[in-house]
């Protein structure tokens, strides 16, 4: 083996030596074309090297750098040509030693095969101090089984760094970037944490879906002085604490939070400052602020606009507390300092947060002062509890303040107008009251890597510098004529995006379609494309799949009878995740064996973001139209995010048209929620006892239904305070809806 060792001069050229290794006053530069050679190059490093990785796929390379630089003498990892070195397959990196530096790396195509992808220490015994990894991109880096955690990111030791850098895609269960403290190595961590592009993450329907936490609760009593500063927050919506802080003592200064479902939330320690941060929700559902919890936490001089949460995801959520409380439960808010704060058209402020038997604390010795709220279209506030131990003090809110504040709050109309800054300000300027007019969110451009895309679905605002969305690839209309797998081929031709166009006539399918990327199919707008299979399954999707399907006739008569039929199945272990099913227009029929026959199935571990009846007939079915209720074991998991159910009718069907379930009592999660308007059920429900089964459904509205001759709505929470509307749905039975909480008339 040769170890090829180069020379850096000037920063700029290469000088190539094959055997010796040339040193220099700034210290060697060693290229390295694969692990073996980079064992050997790294176990001899003095302060002032730098090893660099050759350009191209290094493949389940565990990668170990060790070595004690100096101040103003690292010892460097980087790529041969920034972005051009991809970790792949089973690879990972581990940092032990002090003052290291690595940078411009990306892991993709892949996962961590151990529990971090990138850490900050070797072993309990060898970490990294004033080290830094910068310009790193960690792009769907994810474990084959979503429900197996990891964390991308691990800090470790003390007075380290990480900026620069973009985190993508994360779809398993596990923090993104995480802060681990303990005892042994000092608890007082300094770490840096800024001007990452923290990308989308999809909701996990699990606890574990946080995009940072620092500390845990069981050493939160502490301080950790870890600084997060000017980062982008972007469509991270993997639960409702995108930021879950447990330790003390920590400051959030200068993010933006853009189009993230959930909130930063201050869990466990005291003394944190969240302070010149913008929150931006463009009235995404479950888009919000801060939560408060613990004491001496101080919020001051931040923005918040079009955020539409509520409850523990509102723009602001004051907590109520347990007096004594253990440290992994609420201990209540104390010496908070909410002030010069601007929220623009808020759905939800809350105040007394998550009163219950447990949780009777009221906040106490906290002030509310010289913030501005502009109201959007309805009044914000909502109170639960005990506020009198929040001082409020020269606030102004527009156009009128809301009955629940006591004095201390201004009601005026406040004009508003948006600046360079890309923010509302009041066009006659109120000194002293709401965020700094030269509050200037950082740049999307500032932060991450420039040689390596943003890939968002989202545009921000010009102002904040964020570049056209990106359209997509593998897209195409192909015709297909009626016949014996006809459609079978032209699903195994279709790339993603793809969109089949179905003519009159019949078409005869022998073999379970397996859909892995976005799929359209659609029959004629006169005329039925009659879709049979003889198969127990005709749709099978997989991870990357998505499927719609509009004016068709699936008739299951020539399925097999056997036990988990079904028209379109997620089966157990797929993984298939944030997934969508919408069928429009069409008619599902003759599903209705002697065993259990479901039109979609959702199996264990799998996740939807959205399944959607609109417009269908469905009739004679054995089993149920959409059972998601796969993880009865597994406490606070569900398997679909959404189910709309618009204008449609189900006639003969054994079992509930929806069985949609999430159990345990963790709070982490924004659903499942559901949606069934302006739909007829006839006979439906009596081989079970419900025509619509919801088990901590945290969100549901039925409205203009009508019931015949069908079982009744069963709907009972587990956890949070679940919505719960009805209005205007009839039917022949006396209890239409049997529910533990009382349901409210839907607007």
């Amino acid at each position: 083996m040769r170890l090829r060792a180069t020379c850096l001069i000037a920063g700029l050229f290469w000088f190539g030596a094959t055997e010796a290794m040339a040193a220099t006053a700034a210290g060697r530069t060693l290229l390295v074309r694969d692990p073996a050679e980079f064992r050997q190059a790294t176990a001899d490093l003095h302060p002032g090297d730098t090893v660099v990785l050759a350009n191209g796929t290094w493949r389940d390379a565990r990668l170990l750098f060790k070595g004690q630089g100096r101040k103003g003498q690292p010892i460097r990892l980087t790529a041969q040509t920034a972005g051009q070195v991809v970790l792949s397959g089973q690879s990972d990196l581990r940092l032990a030693g002090e003052f290291l530096e690595v940078s411009n790396l990306v892991f993709r195509d892949g996962w961590a095969p151990g529990g971090e992808a990138l850490s900050f220490r070797a072993s309990r015994d060898e970490r990294a101090n004033h080290s830094r990894v910068t310009g790193v991109v960690i792009d769907h880096y994810n474990k084959p089984d979503r429900g197996e955690a990891d964390h991308w990111v691990a800090l470790y030791g003390h007075d380290n760094r990480f900026d620069h850098s973009q985190l993508l895609g994360k779809t398993n269960r596990g923090t993104t970037l995480v802060v681990i403290r303990d005892a042994g190595q000092g608890l007082d961590n300094r770490h840096l944490i800024d001007h990452n592009w923290f990308g989308p993450r999809p909701s996990l329907g699990a606890n574990g879906g946080e995009t940072i936490r620092v500390g845990t609760s069981q050493d939160s009593l502490s301080d950790s002085h870890t600084r997060v500063e000017n980062n982008w927050f972007e469509g991270c919506d993997g639960e409702v604490e995108i930021v879950s802080n447990k330790s003390g003592g920590n400051v959030y200064r200068g993010n933006v939070f853009f189009h993230s479902r959930g909130a930063l939330v201050l869990r466990h320690g005291s003394g944190n400052r969240v302070e010149r941060n913008v929150f931006l929700g463009g009235g995404k559902p479950h888009t919000g602020g801060v939560r408060i919890i613990n004491g001496r936490q101080t919020i001051r001089e931040n923005y918040f606009e079009g955020l539409a949460g509520e409850n523990f995801g509102a723009a602001l959520s004051v907590m109520y507390g347990t007096a004594g409380a253990p440290k992994n439960r609420y201990s209540p808010v104390e010496h908070a300092l909410i002030e010069r704060n601007t929220w623009v058209a808020p759905r939800q402020l809350l105040l007394g947060a998550g009163k219950d038997d447990e949780r009777n604390a009221a906040p106490s010795d906290s002030r509310f002062a010289s913030n501005l709220i502009v109201n959007g279209d309805t009044d914000p506030l909502r109170v639960q509890g005990d506020i009198g131990g929040i001082a409020f003090v020269g606030n102004v809110q527009s156009p009128m303040r809301s009955a629940g504040f006591p004095a201390g709050v201004a009601g005026r109309e406040v004009a508003m107008q948006r600046g360079a800054t890309g923010l509302l300000t009041p066009t006659v300027p109120l000194v002293g009251v709401g965020a700094p007019t030269d509050l200037q969110p950082v740049a999307r451009d500032a932060v991450g890597v420039d040689w390596y895309p943003k890939a968002s679905a989202e545009q921000p605002s010009s102002a904040l510098g964020a570049p056209a969305p990106q359209g997509g690839e593998g897209k195409g209309e192909l015709e297909v004529a009626p016949g014996e797998d006809s459609l079978t081929r032209a699903v195994h031709a279709a790339g993603a995006g793809a969109h089949l166009r179905l003519r009159d006539g019949h078409y005869v399918v022998n073999e379970v379609l397996l859909v892995s990327r976005p799929l359209t199919i659609e029959g004629p707008a006169s005329g039925t494309a009659l879709v049979q299979s003889s198969r127990p399954i005709l749709f099978d999707l997989r991870a990357g799949g998505a499927l719609q399907l509009k004016h068709l006739t699936l008739d299951g008569s020539q399925m097999p009878d056997e036990a988990g039929n079904a028209l379109i199945r997620t089966a157990p272990g797929s993984d298939a995740a944030n997934y969508s099913i919408v069928i429009e227009d069409s008619q599902l029929q003759h599903l209705d064996g002697n065993r259990r026959f479901d039109v979609i199935a959702a199996g264990k571990g799998t996740m939807a973001d959205l399944i959607a009846l609109r417009r269908v007939q469905v009739s004679e079915v054995s089993g149920q139209v959409i059972a998601a209720a796969a993880e009865v074991d597994d406490g606070g998991t569900y398997n679909a995010e959404r189910v709309e159910i618009t204008d449609s009718r189900f006639t003969r069907v054994g079992g509930a048209v929806v069985d949609l379930y999430r159990g345990g009592t963790d709070e982490s999660t924004f659903g499942p929620a559901l949606e069934v308007t302006d739909s007829q059920f006839e006979q439906v429900g009596h081989d079970g006892d419900a025509a619509l089964r919801l088990h901590g459904v945290q969100f549901a509205r039925l409205s203009g239904n009508r019931f015949r001759d069908s079982a009744p709505v069963r709907f009972s929470h587990s956890v949070g305070v679940p919505t719960l509307l009805s209005a205007d749905n009839q039917s022949d039975r006396a209890s239409f809806l049997v529910s533990d909480i009382t349901a409210k008339a839907s607007p």
